[in-house]
């Protein structure tokens, strides 16, 4: 390495008040009673909660899971575990079986997801390749123990009933999965021709 290659980096000189962080904290505070003192602000972002909501953009929001149901009333869900895979907290726990319905090879018989320890991501939505879990626009979550916010199969289910006029289901049209993607049983698949 050649001499005028290196560089040599001299720290800046600071006042005794910048060793000190006092221009810094004057600013800061500086913002911060401006922002508590400006009424126009204040009034465009603080909301009254419990008596006042804001409006939800629905078809973005990640609030509360829900599963959802494909055209029979049956689970849509398949169990093919994408959505535990892509879960960086880890909070989806699925138990597969083997599916009573022709149309498909499995199905969960348990499926359950710790709402404390999700980080409503949305990895689960995209992972999934049939629309099957889906974040609903509630937020309003209240549980008295750790169990009781360990939603399982049912919760889940009862979740979409309530929400699937707020939020309707994509329904996207799957060629693996038959009739999981809100299709009904007189649809015939196309045949590829000779």
């Amino acid at each position: 390495m050649r001499d005028e290659d290196i560089k040599v980096l001299e720290a800046p000189k600071l006042t005794a008040a910048e060793r000190l962080f006092m221009p810094q904290i004057i600013d800061g505070m500086r913002c911060t009673l401006w922002h508590m003192f400006n009424t126009k602000i204040r009034n465009n972002m603080v909301t009254q909660y419990p008596e006042r909501k804001r409006e939800l953009r629905v078809e973005t929001y990640r609030g509360v899971h829900r599963l959802n149901k494909d055209a029979d009333g049956r689970v849509a869900c398949v169990a093919c575990f994408m959505c535990s895979t892509a879960c960086p907290a880890h909070c989806i726990h699925i138990e597969a079986g083997e599916s009573p319905w022709p149309d498909r090879e499995k199905y969960p018989v348990k499926f359950d997801i710790d709402e404390l320890r999700c980080i409503y991501c949305g990895m689960c939505e995209e992972a999934c390749p049939v629309d099957a879990i889906e974040l609903t626009p509630h937020f309003e979550l209240v549980g008295r123990s750790r169990q009781e916010m360990i939603f399982d199969k049912e919760k889940l289910l009862s979740v979409y009933e309530e929400t699937k006029e707020l939020k309707p289901r994509k329904n996207p049209a799957v060629t693996d999965y038959g009739l999981t993607g809100g299709q009904s049983k007189e649809v015939a698949r196309p045949t590829a021709e000779p």
